[in-house]
């Protein structure tokens, strides 16, 4: 593989907008690949790729090739030389490249890689965390999952179509697709694509959401014609399945505290053929308060520390703090207590986070349960999904139904 100058130069741009100013990888590897229009797909992937890969690895690459964050140029173009070299790439005489000791590179690598935080690239505290929550078998198998690449999973819009029609128009555009098993709507891309350019996104046949995600609606048991709140809608992909579920019939109430997040849902909604969504920002406690006792079911997408989805946004890892688990542990806790008073009598709902800590799930359930907003809900089933197990992204989904 030859190295091109411009595409290095691409990634080390990205690189330093992310490590050193805070950027968030997947914005700017957005603006990367608009930067050349020249380039053609393989030029792109090899962008992405090495931007997410060097993210993702940021720890063990920087500890190779011995900088310290902040990293300047000088620093970043010596952990591509490490990136490089470890993928046996060879180097060509840039002056980047002079004295790169490509043998020690390899003994460094070997030496470090015996060790977890390490090899997983990962920060002290998290590697901590996680090892005290999961214990330490379960948490080296998550990690290392962690950072392999994620597949492409499409929801079939079953508004629209099913999947084997759905997979035949993706075949006649070039993009070939499985079947996943336990995943009544999931089509897995066999290759990475960029999907969005497909009539058949743009007629609103799927939308891409990872195959764990998409258990969640369904784990919900919604009928047409219900009362359904999504309280944490976010841009709403729980929000459309919950609506296709419900066959466009009764009413789905998608609520969020950011109205930019509802707007891209709006946009969404019209694409998928969806009409039974209205959108509610919560810019006090007004919104919640009008809903108490009147739906039929509920459904918390909580915020977490997203410790079940790095390898879609390895660079959360670097930017995520010890006091944002702990505080949002507390917003979790605080989020239960007062939506969970919407639901009706008889009524269930269903609590989900990204994450894979107990602390953020299971530990919840049981603190909520036992407090005076959920004396009135009985536990029914849960699901936790550790990425390792299922090959997939890490989830917790919990449903609850409260007494008549």
């Amino acid at each position: 593989m030859r190295l091109h100058r411009n595409l290095c130069f691409a990634v080390i741009d990205g690189l330093h907008k992310i490590f050193n100013e805070g950027e968030y990888a997947d914005k700017v590897i957005q603006q990367l690949l608009k930067r050349d229009k020249r380039w053609g797909s393989r030029d792109r992937g090899f962008v992405a790729e090495t931007v997410y890969e060097i993210v993702r690895y940021k720890r063990l690459y920087a500890e190779i090739a011995d900088v310290k964050a902040p990293f300047d140029r000088d620093n970043l173009w010596r952990i591509f030389a490490v990136w490089a070299t470890l993928k046996g790439i060879k180097l060509p005489d840039w002056k980047y490249f002079t004295d790169t000791p490509t043998r020690k590179i390899k003994g460094r690598f070997d030496e470090l890689s015996k060790i977890r935080k390490y090899r997983e690239s990962i920060p002290d505290w998290i590697d901590e965390l996680g090892e005290k929550e999961l214990g330490s078998e379960e948490w080296t198998k998550e990690l290392a999952m962690q950072n392999e690449q994620a597949d492409v999973i499409l929801r079939v819009n079953t508004l629209k179509t099913n999947k084997k029609d759905l997979q035949l128009k993706l075949q006649s555009e070039n993009i070939e697709t499985e079947f996943l098993s336990d995943h009544p709507y999931a089509l897995k891309l066999k290759e990475r694509a960029n999907v969005f350019m497909t009539e058949a996104f743009k007629e609103g046949w799927f939308e891409v959401q990872d195959a764990s995600s998409q258990l969640v609606a369904d784990f919900l048991d919604v009928k047409p014609g219900m009362k359904v709140v999504d309280a944490c809608a976010g841009a709403g992909g729980k929000t459309l399945h919950l609506a296709s579920l419900m066959d466009n019939k009764g009413q789905v109430i998608a609520m969020d505290i950011y109205e930019s997040k509802l707007k891209k849902l709006k946009v969404r909604a019209r694409r998928n053929g969806v009409h039974n969504i209205e959108m509610k920002v919560i810019d006090s406690t007004k919104p919640i308060k009008k809903l108490y006792g009147k739906a039929d079911r509920l459904l918390i997408d909580a915020p977490c520390s997203g410790l079940g989805v790095l390898r879609r946004n390895p660079d959360s890892k670097w930017k995520l703090q010890p006091e944002f688990v702990d505080n949002i542990k507390k917003t979790q806790g605080e989020i239960l207590e007062q939506y969970s008073k919407m639901v009706k009598p008889g009524g269930k709902m269903v609590y989900a986070t990204c994450s894979v800590l107990p602390s953020e799930n299971q530990n919840q359930i049981d603190k909520f349960l036992t407090s005076e907003a959920g004396k009135d809900f009985t536990f029914v089933k849960d699901n936790n999904i550790l990425a390792y197990k299922s090959g997939f992204d890490g989830f917790y989904m919990a449903l609850l139904e409260k007494k008549k």
